[in-house]
């Protein structure tokens, strides 16, 4: 069976950092050549994609507010993909998900909470 598992979020001050996870498991040839993807839902507001990672080897972020601070990166031989937050505002506090898209279907993670809080 299919599954995503986020890890590394929490707390982080103002200006600080976090990398999450995502680790994929029951997909069939892993994740090499699979597109993942992070999105990322704040209270109140909807659902946003921050980064994704195409299965041609493209990293790609979205949106402005997070160029040149969120990076996405995959290692396909431990089916994990990861997102590097730098210099954290509070605006990206939020649940993080993590997405596969796979013969046409959309994966989701459980999601994982992110704060950013002095």
């Amino acid at each position: 069976q299919e599954q995503l598992v986020e890890s590394g979020g929490g707390l982080a001050q103002p200006g600080g950092s976090l990398r999450l996870s995502c680790t994929a498991s029951g997909f069939t040839g892993g994740i090499s050549v699979l597109t993942m993807s992070w999105y990322r839902q704040a209270p109140g507001l909807k659902r946003e994609l921050v980064a994704t990672h195409t299965k041609f080897g493209h990293a790609v972020n979205y949106p402005r507010s997070v160029q040149g601070r969120f990076t996405i990166s995959r290692d396909n031989a431990n089916n994990t993909v990861y997102l590097q937050m730098n210099n954290l505002k509070p605006e990206a506090t939020a649940v993080y998900f993590c997405t596969v898209i796979k013969d046409a279907s959309t994966y989701w993670g459980q999601g994982i909470q992110v704060t950013v809080s002095s």
